[in-house]
């Protein structure tokens, strides 16, 4: 029964991170859309983001039956219920990447990003990108030290969205009212989108130790 039991759980943490990979797809081709004007990639994360709400009641449903079949104790009820939470951080990126692809579906043929402020999007995201991908990592490894710096990432992030809003907010931008408002707001969802990743390590955190982020102490002998 035990033994069951922890496979079950392994199919859970990788579901997981079948659900994160998908965000992680999903930006890099609505990052994709955004540059391009490409209404086609845009449809096609909406695609992506539609299956993610598959994937996370698939989630759900395995967690559901490892808390009433299964009769988890200490780590691992704090193992299930922290997947439950998860699934809740992942489907928003996937809802954040989805409103990034409708602004450049709204504005086609037009382009959603002034050439002006189309290397500081590009950056955002790459870097969204790869805190998706080291998201799916911790997900995989659950060590508690590489989750933490999932928030060294989302730095990254923080100054982008500075720099856009500087440029937007600058007396010389020329783009128009409509442009600096979308701009505005593919900022704030990349912003969010990375926010989320970073709540993931958070989960993997309390899952891995048992601490939250704020309790727990790296120490070396966490490693062995």
């Amino acid at each position: 029964m035990r033994t069951q039991f922890h496979h079950n759980l392994d199919h859970l943490a990788g579901q997981l991170q079948v659900m994160c990979r998908r965000d992680g797809a999903a930006i890099a081709t609505a990052t994709d859309a955004l540059l391009h004007a490409d209404v086609e990639l845009a449809e096609e994360v909406l695609d992506l983001c539609g299956d993610l709400e598959i994937l996370r009641e698939d989630c759900e449903s395995t967690a559901v039956s490892l808390l009433a079949l299964q009769a988890p104790v200490a780590g691992e009820l704090r193992q299930v219920v922290t997947a439950i939470q998860l699934t809740g951080n992942l489907t928003r990126m996937g809802a954040l990447t989805e409103h990034i692809a409708d602004i450049a579906r709204r504005r086609h043929p037009v382009h959603a990003v002034p050439e002006p402020v189309r290397p500081i999007v590009a950056r955002m995201g790459a870097a969204a990108v790869a805190i998706a991908t080291s998201a799916v990592e911790v997900l995989g490894t659950r060590d508690p030290h590489d989750a933490a710096a999932l928030d060294d990432q989302d730095d990254v992030m923080d100054r982008l969205q500075h720099d856009l809003l500087t440029a937007v907010l600058a007396e010389d931008w020329t783009e128009g009212a409509a442009a600096a408002v979308d701009l505005a707001l593919i900022g704030r969802y990349y912003e969010r989108f990375a926010d989320n990743a970073v709540e993931v390590g958070r989960r993997t955190v309390f899952m891995a130790t048992g601490y939250t982020p704020g309790t727990w102490q790296p120490q070396s002998a966490d490693r062995h």
